[in-house]
């Protein structure tokens, strides 16, 4: 004779153990590699890549400083763009402080010439990973 509040305990910790399992799985989501980015535009998503390419373009409208991941520029993959008017909220210049390093930048993915970026208003929206 089966005993149904064991097999009901039992399938009560299967679920239970599952749904665990399955909210961990979205917790640690993955991030974004620079060659996929165009795949999630108009979505708020992570990109890490390391940069490539840093360029602050003092003379150009709105003085970005641009910072190309995984490929450098002209062959340009992703794009994180810091304007003038943010660029005093960092401690660091970014085009001198994150070239060559490993970093993740968080944002809404747009294009910009068919290309994909994220622009960066705070500090915060970036993280410099150990290599």
């Amino acid at each position: 004779m089966r005993r149904p509040i064991k097999s009901l305990a039992y399938f009560t910790v299967l679920i239970f153990g599952f749904l665990l399992w399955a909210s961990s799985s979205v917790a640690q989501r993955e991030y974004v590699n620079p060659t996929d980015a165009h795949k999630f535009i108009g979505m708020e998503e992570t990109v890490c890549g390391i940069v490539a390419s840093a360029t602050y373009a003092i003379r150009s409208r709105g003085k970005p400083t641009l910072l190309n991941l995984d490929q450098a520029y002209p062959d340009e993959i992703f794009t994180v763009v810091i304007w003038g008017s943010d660029r005093s909220k960092f401690k660091n210049p970014p085009e001198t402080f994150l070239k060559g390093k490993r970093i993740c930048v968080t944002g809404i993915i747009e294009t910009y010439r068919g290309k994909p970026q994220i622009v960066v208003r705070s500090p915060d929206q970036i993280t410099v990973q150990s290599q």
